[in-house]
């Protein structure tokens, strides 16, 4: 994911950067305000989850707890200005005590509340890997307290950071950008050789790892400066998709994004324009609508001639994959990524990013990416 503000040289950009700006005044006052939703509000709907079991158990009832249902698609509408966003009336699943399947996660979500609810006291954070190795033996793996963590946030209709519950750091930035932290901690993401951790505390918080690290070394930032790269590392995790949202907030400057030609990269790019349908409860903060396709395009393969031997036939999970994303609402919205997408699905082949190596072993830095920087080769 790259950021970039025009320079003379890049007239393209600032013609584009004027359209989004245009567009951020036209449709402001039909944005939704988020409210920021204090450590009170937080406890209070905790609280009302427990009393609603009490109650429960007062009447010889057994507590059933309902969490919206975040794996659906019938629960998401698309909305062009704000991405998938979770629907008002969504179907819900039901987690009973008196059930043997789904006792244990009963259990393992009141745990949660149980923790989230004294950090929130005392206003203290940890990392779903602190809660885990809490209880290791009710939770079973990382991955059930992760699920649950956005199931309680998703319930309670809070962001998770509201919750007080961090993720281990997991996307990277580097460029023009400075940012001070909650605790007063300075970031510069342009010192020497500067490569910073996104944290989910600073509120501010694709490019793949490896492309990343390949821009770095080749200088990129300080060349087309100003500019600011970020990678999620694959699919972006939380933190990173609340960089990139707070970078446009902040200082609105158009937003690129550089995947591997393939529909996985597709995909990671789509989540962080659009959002997916298990974060959809908190489209609202972290997708970002104005983000641009700045490549690898599927056409880039044909017109740059990228040698044969460089592409690689799709697999059938790949086609599965193209198919469904096809179909997802935002496309229509799309026409553009569209024609891309159905480009891929009419060759059967992909090509990663490093395959503009075949090309020359400096063809990414020296010409592919300041090319479509300057004369306006995004979609």
């Amino acid at each position: 994911m790259m950021a970039c503000r025009g320079t003379d040289l890049f007239s393209e950009i600032d013609m584009l950067r004027a359209e989004l700006l245009h567009n951020v005044e036209v449709t402001a006052d039909c944005q939704r305000v988020e409210e920021e939703i204090s450590q009170q509000d937080v406890l209070t709907r905790i609280e009302n989850i427990i009393l609603g079991i009490v109650t429960s158990l007062s009447k010889d009832e057994a507590p059933v707890l309902a969490l919206p249902n975040r794996s659906s698609w019938a629960n998401v509408s698309f909305d062009s200005a704000i991405g998938l966003q979770m629907s008002s009336g969504s179907s819900v699943t039901t987690i009973r005590s008196d059930c043997a399947l789904s006792v244990a996660k009963f259990a393992q979500i009141l745990k949660i509340l149980l923790v989230i609810y004294r950090l929130i006291q005392s206003n203290s954070y940890a990392t779903k890997r602190d809660i885990y190795y809490n209880n290791t033996q009710l939770f079973g793996s990382q991955k059930t307290v992760d699920g649950i963590v956005d199931d309680i946030s998703c319930m309670l209709k809070v962001p998770r950071r509201s919750l007080h519950v961090l993720a281990t750091c997991k996307g990277l930035i580097s460029g023009d950008l400075c940012y001070m932290e909650e605790d007063g901690t300075r970031i510069d993401c342009n010192s020497s050789s500067a490569v910073s951790s996104i944290n989910s505390r600073n509120k501010l918080a694709p490019l793949t790892d490896a492309t990343f690290q390949r821009l770095l070394d080749d200088d990129f930032c300080t060349k087309l400066s100003p500019c600011i790269i970020i990678t999620g590392k694959g699919v972006p995790d939380v933190n990173s998709r609340l960089m990139v949202r707070k970078l446009w907030d902040t200082l609105h400057i158009p937003i690129f994004a550089l995947v591997d030609a393939d529909p996985h990269g597709i995909e990671i790019m789509c989540i962080y324009k659009y959002g997916s349908v298990a974060m959809s409860f908190e489209a609202h903060s972290l997708t970002v609508p104005s983000v641009m396709w700045l490549g690898l395009l599927p056409s880039d393969l044909q017109r740059l001639r990228v040698p044969e031997d460089a592409l690689i036939p799709l697999t059938r999970t790949d086609e599965n994959k193209l198919t469904s994303l096809l179909k997802r609402p935002y496309l229509t919205s799309q026409p553009d990524w569209q024609k891309e997408m159905e480009l891929m699905q009419q060759t059967k082949v992909k090509a990663e990013i490093q395959s503009l190596a075949a090309i020359g072993p400096d063809y990414l830095t020296n010409i592919y990416l300041p090319n479509k920087l300057r004369y306006g080769g995004w979609v």
